[in-house]
């Protein structure tokens, strides 16, 4: 007899070993048709796998990141079997899920290229293998039998990465004729694949190193239905329209250049405007909830981040140390703000007394990216976090947490992020390499950050083995206005770095004790943010934080001086405007200024300056009414304290 418990706690017992799609069919045939993988003990496994002992398990279907992961993993297998048709003796890298979808390294015979004429052909071979319903066998193999099968095939990638796994533990899955190493898992059969696009080709150095072979990456997606490849599509064309780097430059917002160096963002006047709004803002919510700002170098000497663990962590991912006329001196450019406010806090002694010590940076880090993964703002080598490290008491670690979870919501409702799940990211037992610190500490923390979403009842979700290196940490996974989800925000409680700089607070016990350090980050890095922030929107920033909240449009030259009058006074008020005196028609300079996403429109004519009045409109709203410029000031006053309501109530 076989005890098989489910998340909700409860227990099915069967005679014998049982698979999966047993028992999702034990449960219901809709269910049966719907599931895709099986999590047991918390390891992903086919439906195919058979359980032979007493086990908890989970049921994953299309809705299941999971249940995505296994139908994109056998997608990419059966592009590589298509690949493989077109260009036999075909080498095959990794084909891993991505966000949405799946990409496969490809290294092709003879010299061939893959070019995007190439993919329909592909796209339509893929479908029929698919339909041809062949089953995905995983089998196992030794090391030497798995080392002889890819020699003989003249797969030196392979091979490669046959070497670095340990007997015992090597698998191949196979379908049709196309057989691959792979870990799993995957779905039953080819059939449930019924909708393929492959949407890109790039250059990939295998395993990520420059001085490796160049080889080809196919993207793709697909989908258990064709109306779900229509509705991505649609988004697709959409989320082209919404591509914060196209819509940036647009908006003077940001700039890249050669001559600067790549993955090095210029900030531009209307976008240093946007970060000044969205910096002066966090400010202001963290002076109320006692945050003092500090200012740290930008280098560091090396045996800081050694201290830290971020030398041993990030050093390959660093710029290569600074090295000065001095002998045995080394800098480095600084990966991590966190170190330096380890060494502000030890300025001074502490009692418990002066505890919790909150201390905030707008903080510029840098991180030696790869060239081929640099993306506009969302994937650079120089970025501004908003850092912030809470010093406590382990008594106050719990309130102090959850006061940082207030912080989030106040900017998420800010700017209109109504879509969100909290993810606890907790270390991997199976992999304790990965991390610093001792296993009673990572215990206290994870217990802390459980406790605090429990009382605060957020929506979490569980990912073991996405801690940081130096503690668990708390990640707010928001949808954008896409449905698209982007990991914005983050809480950390670490243990181990107040051990590793020795901080120390005295007790009221007169003895000394660690303090608990909390890492805190809402916005994550400035750059990221504005990026996500630009995609959300499409450009239509709150008005609270728009670079340009208003323009003045005056209908002919001659009422260029009131208009100019209006804008001195608004500026006055604190209402960022502009005058748009070009020589043009009034409807052109309406459709020009609503294409720039400028909220507030304000014509004024004779009328207007004989009535000491602006006319208004509202982008995506049309005409507003008369108002006099004092009216006006209260009134769009009034519409961004409606949006900060966060920070006065």
């Amino acid at each position: 007899m076989i005890e098989i418990t489910f998340p909700d706690n409860s227990v099915r017992e069967f005679n014998e070993a049982v698979n999966g799609y047993e028992i999702a069919k034990s449960i219901s045939n809709r269910l049966a048709k719907e599931v895709l993988s099986i999590s047991v003990n918390g390891e992903v496994w086919d439906l195919s796998r058979r359980i032979e002992s007493d086990a908890s398990i989970k049921l994953h279907t299309w809705d299941d990141k999971e249940g995505k992961d296994t139908f994109w993993h056998s997608s990419a297998h059966l592009m590589a079997e298509a690949i493989e048709y077109f260009y036999p003796g075909t080498k095959f890298g990794i084909g891993p899920t991505v966000d949405i979808g799946f990409y496969y390294d490809v290294d092709l015979p003879d010299g061939k290229v893959l070019t995007d004429k190439d993919l329909p052909k592909i796209e339509q071979k893929m479908l029929e293998l698919a339909r041809q319903k062949n089953e995905i066998i995983r089998s196992e193999i030794s090391k030497d039998d798995a080392l002889s099968m890819f020699t003989d095939r003249d797969d030196e990638l392979k091979q490669e990465l046959i070497s670095e796994l340990e007997d015992g533990t090597i698998t191949l899955y196979k379908q049709g004729r196309f057989t691959d190493l792979c870990r799993g898992p995957h779905l039953p059969n080819t059939s449930y694949i019924k909708a393929i696009k492959l949407t890109a080709i790039a250059g990939a150095y295998w395993r990520g190193d420059e001085h490796n072979k160049m080889l080809t990456r196919v993207y793709g997606v697909t989908f258990p239905k064709a109306k779900m490849l229509e509705e991505y599509l649609v988004m697709l064309e959409e989320a082209k329209k919404r591509d914060h780097r196209k819509i940036g430059k647009e908006m003077e917002l940001f700039a890249f250049s050669e001559s600067v160096g790549q993955g090095l963002p210029l900030w531009l006047p209307k976008g240093a405007q946007l970060r000044e709004q969205l910096e002066n803002f966090l400010k202001k919510v963290q002076k109320k909830h006692g945050y003092q700002q500090v200012i740290t170098p930008h280098i560091g000497d090396v045996n800081l981040y050694k201290t830290s663990g971020h030398y041993e962590k990030y050093g390959k991912d660093s710029f290569q140390p600074i090295n000065t006329p001095a002998d045995g001196e080394e800098y480095l450019l600084k990966p991590m703000n966190c170190p330096h406010h380890c060494e502000i806090y030890k300025v001074r002694p502490k009692s418990y007394k002066d505890l919790p010590v909150r201390m905030a940076e707008f903080g510029t880090v840098y991180r030696y990216e790869q060239s081929g993964e640099l993306h506009g703002l969302t994937r650079v080598r120089s970025f501004t976090q908003d850092d912030a490290h809470i010093f406590c008491r382990p008594d106050q670690l719990k309130d102090e947490f959850k006061k940082v979870i207030d912080i989030i919501f106040i900017i998420f409702d800010a700017l209109n992020f109504k879509n969100y799940t909290a993810q606890i990211s907790l270390r991997d037992p199976e992999k304790p390499e990965k991390y610093i610190g001792s296993p009673e500490n990572w215990d206290k923390s994870e217990k802390a950050i459980i406790e605090a979403c429990e009382e605060k009842g957020l929506n979490t979700v569980t990912e073991v083995g996405e801690a940081a290196f130096y503690g668990p940490k708390l990640d707010f996974m928001i949808k954008d206005a896409l449905g698209r989800s982007w990991q914005l925000g983050t809480i950390q409680v670490d243990y181990n770095l107040p051990e590793r700089f020795e901080m120390e607070y005295i007790g009221a016990d007169d003895k000394r004790h660690r303090p608990v350090m909390i890492h805190r980050a809402p916005f994550g890095s400035m750059e990221r943010f504005v990026a996500v922030l630009i995609e959300h929107t499409a450009g239509k920033f709150p008005l609270w934080l728009t670079p340009e909240q208003v323009v003045v449009l005056p209908i002919s030259e001659k009422f260029n001086e009131y208009a100019e009058k209006v804008s001195n006074f608004l500026n006055i008020s604190d209402i960022r405007t502009v005058v748009d005196n070009r020589n043009e028609k009034i409807g052109r300079k309406i459709r020009d200024n609503e294409l720039k996403r400028i909220p507030y429109l304000l014509i004024v004519g004779e009328k207007e300056v004989n009535s000491e009045t602006v006319s208004v409109r509202r982008q995506g709203e049309g005409d507003k009414g008369t108002m006099t410029t004092k009216e006006f000031v209260n009134f769009i006053t009034e519409e961004i304290r409606d949006q900060l309501s966060g920070l006065y109530n």
